[in-house]
Parts: structure tokens; C-alpha cells; sequence
């Protein structure tokens, strides 16, 4: 076999520790352990000021089927994305610092087309007398836009603004960190990689990609100018936790979790009909090899081992 052909082989036929689920992903359960590059830490700072510079561009009122939000584009100096804050609630729940800040030559109406207060409304300040709930969600096009159910992106975006609307205040840091951080591109690649049975993990390492590249430090800069020093965490990701409260930036005072719908429901009918998809594995993967804070319901688990079971058949590898 010439080395040509052995690259390609590797690629089509990922290691039997790699399973196929008819056609899906592999079944991490089933699978040992594949070291995960983590992205790179940042260089220990000896001052406790080394997150980026933001500043607040805009403010908006924006009514959703969910409920009314406000929207808030910042721009920073660390790259060259426009990161966003969706508020639910009042001026006590956010007020940014850098939106509010008077600039030189400034009109009323300039500071109104951007959404600044003026006149004695600008001296308000938020005090949110409790850590308001706070999720961070990175951009997903294909489950946002298209409702992909490779991943469970665009239902945790939704329960994020459901949960907010109903205790009637709440951040979200939306990240422009589209696939974990490696780009819409390399995230399609990775895709064409999960259709040949290598899961999510294994299909960024092969691709020479971090298992996850996301950073929050921005995040934790936008916290700060809204004035939020604690927070009630929406995630799985223990990364997320360790992110936010490194060096005391944020300090993390509950982790509220966030239960895929199909799971809540997988336990209330008939196990025997239970039937996995792609989000399911894709879950497990999660849980299994990226440490996220996840209980498998043994409905999920019976029907992913059974789906996982050897197939030649059904196996949609080459």
C-alpha cells in the first residue's frame, strides 16, 4: 500500500475503537480514551488587568417570540468580531459602562441613535441586588439558522431566553466562536469527518484543531462593563466555570444545568421506542470525552448501545 493510499485509508475507515452508529457518529462509550489537545492557556499575567479592551457600540430594543430583549454589540481589541450581550430585564440588571460614557463632540441625538441615555437618565447605574443567570453561547449557524441536530446549540440558545424572560432578568454573552472556536469552514470539514463514524472530538484533532478552541476572556470583559461581578451560570462545560473565574475575574455562584428536551423526555414514554440521532451521540461525546455535567438517561443509554451495536450491513463507512 503506498503512503498515498494509507493516508486516505485512515480516513475512511476510522479505528475500530470508532464505531459507526448506523451511519452516524462513533459511540464514545464504547471507545478508550483519545488524549484531547486543549486549546492554549494564556500567558500568566502578574497584573489582574489582562483582559481585552471592549466598548459598547450600540444598545437596542429587540421584542422576540420569547420576549423583549435589549441587544448590546461590542467591539474589542483582541480580534476583529463584533461580540453581543442579549439583556432580559432593566437597567438594574446591566448597564454599560463604556455605552454610557460620554464621547467628544456628541450630540443628544447621537447618544439616542445609539441607545445611550440622555439627560439625568445618563447618571443611572445598575444594582442588581442578586447574581443575575447568565449563559455563554457561541455562534452556531447550522443549529441557530438551519435547526441542525448534529448539535443542541440553537435549543440552548432558546432555553436560555426562555429561562431569562421568566425570571424577568438574565445575560446572554453571545461569542462569535462559530464551531468551538475553528471557524464555520473547518467546522463543515469536521462534519464530512463525523459522516465517515469519527466523532466530534476526534474529527477537530484530525484536522489539527484543539478538541476546543474557544476563549471567554472577551466574555468576561462584557460582564464587567455591565457591571456584573457574580453570576448564576447556565452550562454543562466546566471549562466555561474555570474560564470565568480565573484570577477572581467572575466569580461562578451556581451552576444551573441545561437538559437536552429529548433527554427530560426520554424517561416519560416507552423506553423500547427510544430512537437515537445524531444529537444524541454528539451529547454523549460531550459528557464522555469533554467532561460536560450531563446525566445519560438509561432510556438514551440502552438505545445508543443497542444502535452501536456491529452492523456490517448498516455501516456507512468506506
Amino acid at each position: 500500500m503506498s503512503q498515498a493510499e494509507a493516508d486516505l485509508s485512515g480516513l475512511t475507515n476510522p479505528p475500530e475503537n470508532e464505531r459507526c452508529i448506523k451511519g452516524s457518529q462513533a459511540n464514545p462509550a464504547d471507545t478508550p480514551p483519545v488524549a484531547i489537545v486543549a486549546p492554549p492557556s494564556p500567558p500568566e499575567s502578574t497584573t489582574p488587568h489582562a483582559l481585552p479592551h471592549v466598548e459598547c457600540m450600540v444598545r437596542t430594543r429587540l421584542p422576540t417570540t420569547v420576549g423583549t430583549c435589549h441587544v448590546y454589540l461590542y467591539r474589542n481589541d483582541r480580534d476583529d468580531k463584533e461580540h453581543l450581550a442579549i439583556v432580559f430585564g432593566d437597567r438594574q440588571t446591566a448597564w454599560s459602562r463604556s455605552l454610557e460614557r460620554p464621547r467628544a463632540g456628541e450630540s443628544e441625538m447621537d447618544r439616542i441613535v445609539r441607545g445611550a441615555a440622555v439627560g439625568e437618565g445618563s447618571h443611572l447605574q445598575g444594582s442588581m441586588q442578586q447574581a443575575p443567570l447568565v449563559r455563554l453561547h457561541s455562534e452556531c449557524f447550522t443549529g441557530e439558522t438551519l435547526g441542525s441536530v448534529r448539535c443542541d446549540c440553537g435549543e440552548q440558545l432558546l432555553e436560555a431566553m426562555r429561562a431569562m424572560h421568566r425570571q424577568g432578568h438574565g445575560i446572554i454573552v453571545y461569542l462569535r466562536q462559530e464551531g468551538r472556536g475553528i471557524g464555520l469552514l473547518e467546522k463543515l470539514k469536521a462534519y464530512n469527518l463525523q459522516d465517515l463514524g469519527h466523532d466530534t472530538v476526534a474529527a477537530n484533532l484530525m484536522l489539527s484543531h484543539p478538541a476546543d478552541a474557544r476563549n471567554y476572556d472577551v466574555a468576561v470583559a462584557i460582564l464587567h462593563d455591565l457591571g456584573s461581578a457574580s453570576c448564576r451560570l447556565l452550562t454543562n462545560n466546566p471549562d466555561k466555570i474555570e474560564q470565568l473565574e480565573r484570577g477572581g475575574s467572575i466569580r461562578v455562584v451556581e451552576r444551573v444545568p441545561m437538559i437536552p428536551e429529548r433527554w427530560q423526555q426520554a424517561d416519560t414514554g416507552d423506553r423500547a421506542r427510544y430512537t437515537p440521532n445524531e444529537m444524541d451521540s454528539y451529547l454523549l461525546t460531550k459528557v464522555e470525552r469533554m467532561r460536560h455535567l450531563l446525566d445519560l438517561p438509561r432510556s438514551v443509554s440502552e438505545a445508543l448501545s443497542a444502535a452501536s451495536s456491529p452492523a456490517p450491513s448498516t455501516r456507512h463507512c468506506l
